[in-house]
């Protein structure tokens, strides 16, 4: 049943205001790489709202059996097998993909985790590709709202290497990926979609 299944209340309430964006982003046929699946919520909503994608789900070997149920559920032709990805390691096992998108991870992951996620994907970004990542961001080192600052508060007093993310700490790893800020969408729930693009050959950075 339904009801059985791993959920989250926060992938059901920004599943299609993301997907509203993804669809202006993905818009040509490829593999999207998902890095942390989660409940699959996201995986399955934005592959079957967009059947020319090859959707690539992927999460931490301890969590990666959880989106399997829905995913079987959903039998969605264009949903990959899902892999264990250990985004600390240097080498993943997946890396060919056309787009990357990730929810609700980088406050989640250690920051040399983060640093990770930036330098694979930048080393394995097409041209045309997207790496779209969502979540709540600072910025300069300012809260965009209490309930983020009272969020920040719960992650770190839960997990000392978690905690929101500052924009500028994200776009300094990109630089060094090769990668740019090309689009900084502000999202409901005070929540941010970060849109980096491959760097221009002739960028002065």
């Amino acid at each position: 049943m339904p009801t059985e299944l791993p959920f989250s209340q926060a992938c059901e309430n920004n599943k299609d205001p993301i997907l509203a964006r993804l669809r202006e982003i993905f818009d040509a046929p490829g593999t999207v790489l998902e890095v942390g699946t989660g409940t699959g919520q996201h995986a399955v909503h934005f592959a079957r709202a967009l059947p020319h994608l090859q959707w690539q789900p992927t999460d931490h070997p301890d969590a990666a059996d959880l989106c399997c149920p829905r995913l079987e559920q959903a039998s969605l032709p264009n949903i990959l097998p899902v892999i264990e990805l250990d985004v600390s390691t240097a080498d993943w096992p997946v890396e060919s993909f056309t787009w990357v998108f990730s929810a609700n991870t980088a406050h989640i992951m250690a920051w040399h985790e983060v640093e990770q996620m930036f330098i694979h994907i930048g080393e394995h970004l097409p041209k045309s590709g997207a790496f779209c990542l969502y979540g709540p961001f600072n910025d300069r080192g300012q809260y965009s709202s209490d309930s983020n600052r009272q969020f920040d508060q719960y992650l770190r007093a839960r997990a000392p290497h978690m905690g929101i993310r500052d924009l500028q700490n994200l776009c300094e790893l990109a630089d060094a990926a090769g990668l740019t800020l090309a689009n900084n969408v502000a999202m409901p729930a005070n929540n941010r979609l970060l849109v980096f693009q491959r760097m221009p050959l002739d960028c002065n950075h």
